[in-house]
């Protein structure tokens, strides 16, 4: 089957693909509990033919489209899981499930896989090799794909390469946010507890106030991104949560912050894990408090394979044009546990545009977010169009050589 083919195919599917994403997006479920929509994906896999294993890490899905001819083993991966936001998008197919919603794409991603699928199997007679479909849970920061690649996903049969796809409000429909290198920043995550001493609010020089210290804390820290990092090498620092106290009148004696850490290389990641670590202790001791901090390196960045974006680059420009490519200038400060696949095997992680007018561009992560359904046929026929080109033994040379 050829580019306009699987162009044809995509868009005779489109319906079928927007029904899908539909369904899911009404019946979200957080990380790890992704029961409902596990089996809906596994039941779909199955009704196409394709040899699928539930339960993997929970409640992970991978399915197998198998040629029976030699040739590489190429992983199309989608995450499953949904945010603890209430909807409020007013949409007929809006959740059902109170206090979860799929907030960032992953509905989308999920029907943009099975729509790949679809086709595949429709072109199955003219691929050599296997498609390993992944349909991880709990994305969002609880970094599923670690419990994923543990239970053994990357091997029997072992996976040469992994592609992916996310959805992006802030690109128009149609065109694919494309970057070699770091596409996406790393993601640690910070706790600070800070301790004074209780005393009454008429007589605050009995106490040790650790409101005011954890807030000559938190404005301390901003200096770390200001004043310290180099404004070409990107770091975001967030503390999105403070809680302490319990009344009006009392001197608070303990202030938790948290908050996450973003960086597009070890080294910067390595230079705030010491500094924030430092100047919280040294910023609460000078007020006579005391800081413990807590600090965990999570996500790494997510490195796209040089090789595979071109790759990636051809089967976009086969199907829609050079007009659909967009290189995305600089990194993304968003994070992906897309990442851990790519650190053992390599891959090539894009972004697609849902920026399609009316849907009011409300960013990932919002209540509000409604995306243009037009981009997912968009992006099943890129992915099925990528491993169309692996499968047909275009590319047999490269990974022959990858592999020596």
């Amino acid at each position: 089957m050829n580019n306009k083919s699987l162009r044809q195919a995509a868009v005779s599917l489109e319906e079928e693909i927007i029904s899908l994403r539909r369904h899911l997006h009404q019946y979200p479920e957080l990380g790890f509990q992704e029961f409902i929509t596990s089996q809906y994906v596994a039941s779909y896999l199955e009704q196409l033919g394709l040899k699928v294993q539930r339960g993997v890490a929970g409640t992970g899905v991978v399915a197998l489209l198998e040629t029976g001819r030699p040739g590489p083993c190429i992983a199309v991966r989608a995450d499953m899981d949904a945010l603890p936001l209430e909807e409020r998008t007013g949409l007929p197919f809006a959740s059902r499930h109170e206090g979860a919603m799929h907030a960032c794409g992953h509905d989308g991603h999920m029907a943009m896989a099975l729509g790949a699928a679809r086709m595949l199997t429709g072109i199955q007679r003219e691929l050599a090799g296997t498609v390993k479909f992944i349909f991880q849970p709990a994305e969002e920061m609880l970094g599923g794909a670690r419990h994923m690649i543990d239970a053994g996903v990357l091997e029997s049969p072992r996976v040469d390469g992994i592609i992916g796809l996310h959805l992006w409000p802030d690109l128009p429909t149609g065109r694919f946010g494309v970057k070699a290198g770091t596409v996406m920043a790393s993601m640690d995550h910070v706790d600070i507890t800070v301790h004074g001493q209780a005393g009454h609010g008429a007589a605050p020089h009995q106490g040790v106030d650790a409101i005011i210290a954890a807030a000559q804390v938190l404005s301390a820290l901003q200096v770390l991104v200001s004043r310290e990092s180099d404004p070409a090498d990107a770091v975001v620092l967030s503390m999105g949560s403070i809680h302490g106290g319990s009344l009006p009148n009392i001197i608070a004696d303990q202030v938790e912050i948290r908050g996450t850490v973003r960086a597009i290389n070890a080294a910067a990641r390595e230079r705030m894990r010491s500094r924030i670590t430092g100047l919280a202790q040294a910023v609460a001791a000078g007020l006579n408090a005391r800081a413990d901090v807590r600090y965990e390196f999570g996500y790494p960045p997510t490195v796209n394979d040089e090789l595979w974006i071109q790759y990636a680059e051809e089967a976009i420009c086969g199907l829609f044009g050079t007009e659909a490519i967009h290189r995305l200038p600089h990194s993304q400060m968003t994070s992906e546990d897309m990442a851990y696949y790519m650190e053992h095997v390599p891959g090539a992680f894009l972004l697609i545009g849902t920026g399609g007018t009316g849907q009011g561009r409300y960013p990932l992560h919002h209540p509000q977010l409604a995306i243009d359904e037009q981009s997912l046929p968009y992006g099943a026929a890129f992915l099925a169009q990528f491993v169309q080109n692996f499968l047909q033994g275009k590319k047999e040379k490269d990974f022959t050589q990858e592999g020596q």
